[in-house]
């Protein structure tokens, strides 16, 4: 049902940015991720709305119908999460719920790093807090353990990803990206680019909304893929911005929910990490969900995560 999700463009943080809403009462705000738009969210726009919230869904800088600056520079962590508290200051409202899956996830973290006043609790899909590394770069540190054709080595050269990129439509770029059957580590042979690498499935799971990945291809088909891929190109960059905060806690009340088929929960020691000692130091307020799921466990477990997601924030508002 993504028709009667209304929509409007707000200004924030010197650009426009488009937003999905619906509902009225307290705030609930969902970050998309790689490669996704506001649609992602169409089951739990729907149904949070449903039971009493406010729900607002942006297409992040970059993405869809919100603006694309042209320098990779734009797109630090500081600009995402200063989009994000704009945003918030144009809905007049102090505090929200947040939920984050993948880059949105990554962002989510951020903004309770930074402004946690703003945060009444968290859900994160798929990638928990990392604690920042005092001696290597992000990029670095993958190449070094993951090689050049790790995914997020191979989008660093503005241009190499495009080109690739240009070789399919859209929507075959978005049916490679499902990951369905795709390794635990995203990584492609030597002299091969990943998305030539990334298997075309020859039928989508039940799952897949077909309308909504051919709305995502079609807004792809009119603005490509470097606002996207600049998320990356920044990385770097957020970890020069960052040196700051090394070492610090999240101390927003949080649930972290994995699918145990998530890319890299083995290879990249998702799955160690999110048991361990070190990530609940981190983040002492925390639930950790492991479902059975692959990466974008939002639309493939949609009833599922929409309860998880209710029944914490239901929790987190009669603690307040």
């Amino acid at each position: 049902m993504m028709s009667d999700i209304n929509h409007r463009r707000v200004r924030t943080n010197g650009i426009w940015m488009h937003i999905a809403e619906k509902g009225k009462g307290p705030l609930v705000l969902l970050i998309h991720g790689f490669p996704d738009l506001w649609s992602s969210w169409t089951y739990q726009i729907n149904q949070l709305a449903e039971h009493g919230y406010h729900v607002v869904a942006p297409d992040m800088r970059g993405y869809g119908d919100s603006e694309c600056p042209q320098d990779p520079g734009a797109f630090t962590v500081f600009h995402l999460v200063g989009d994000l508290i704009g945003l918030l200051d144009e809905l007049g409202e102090k505090q929200a719920f947040v939920v984050g899956h993948d880059w949105g996830a990554q962002i989510a973290w951020y903004i309770c790093l930074f402004r946690p006043d703003r945060v009444q609790a968290l859900v994160n899909l798929g990638v928990p807090y990392l604690p920042r590394s005092p001696e290597l770069k992000p990029v670095v540190l993958f190449s070094k353990y993951f090689g050049d054709g790790f995914y997020i080595c191979q989008f660093q050269e503005v241009g190499r990803a495009e080109k690739s990129f240009s070789k399919y439509d859209s929507l075959t770029i978005l049916k490679k990206f499902l990951f369905i059957n795709a390794p635990d580590l995203l990584a492609a042979p030597p002299g091969i680019e990943i998305i030539d690498f990334l298997q075309t499935p020859s039928s989508l799971p039940e799952w897949v909304n077909s309308e909504e990945l051919q709305f995502r291809a079609e807004k792809f088909n009119a603005t490509g893929f470097t606002g996207a891929l600049n998320y990356y190109r920044a990385m770097n960059m957020n970890w020069e911005l960052t040196a700051a905060w090394q070492g610090a806690k999240i101390k927003v009340p949080t649930k972290l929910i994995v699918g145990d088929k998530d890319m890299g929960f083995q290879s990249l020691g998702t799955n160690d990490y999110i048991k361990g000692e070190e990530f609940k130091t981190l983040v002492p307020d925390l639930q950790v969900v492991i479902l059975e799921g692959h990466h974008f466990i939002q639309q493939e477990k949609a009833e599922q995560i929409t309860e998880e997601i209710l029944s914490f924030f239901s929790s987190e508002s009669l603690a307040c």
